[in-house]
């Protein structure tokens, strides 16, 4: 999901809960997360159809680790870009397989780019393909060196969880 396409919070706190479910537990069955959270199995599967309808669940694709398809480096590039060419450096960096995520940003750039790279003659060469792109004036690259908070959203899950009863949370 991407900042133009504006989201209304749907999630309540019975949602958070069983969202929270599915993160302790995402090969449970709909009949399996309806027990554990004393939820009706009709529930469960409205909930989890409203969730794929609205873009509540982000694409499967986001629980593969670079890492384990060969590529263990990470970096994150900066990048200025001529403002009457944003959509088409935009369009032209998703078509580099490395780049895994392009962010508008505030600031000194325009873009935040995070790239993952075999090694660094690959990275090299990524980061050379996107000086390339018409419109990029500059680049600045930051490597990554370890990652000490990944991506995450159980907080915040914890937190309306938390907002009306008990946060119930079974890990196994």
């Amino acid at each position: 999901m991407s900042s133009r396409e504006p989201v209304t919070p749907i999630v309540d706190a019975t949602d958070a809960r069983l969202l929270l479910e599915l993160v302790a537990h995402p090969r449970a069955t709909g009949v399996e997360l309806a027990a554990r959270l004393g939820l009706s199995r009709n529930t469960v599967q409205a909930r989890l159809a409203r969730w794929e309808a609205s873009g509540v669940l982000a694409s499967f694709e986001r629980r593969v680790e670079p890492r384990a398809l060969g590529y263990p480096l990470a970096a994150f590039v900066a990048v200025v870009v001529d403002q009457h060419q944003l959509d088409e450096v935009v369009a032209e960096l998703a078509e580099i397989p490395e780049v895994t995520e392009v962010c508008g940003t505030t600031g000194p750039t325009d873009l935040t780019v995070r790239v993952v790279a075999a090694d660094a003659d690959n990275l090299y060469r990524v980061t050379g393909q996107i000086l390339k792109i018409p419109g990029v004036v500059r680049t600045n690259m930051s490597l990554v060196m370890q990652e000490f908070v990944g991506p995450r959203i159980t907080p915040l899950l914890d937190r309306l969880a938390g907002s009306n009863g008990a946060v119930v949370r079974s890990v196994e």
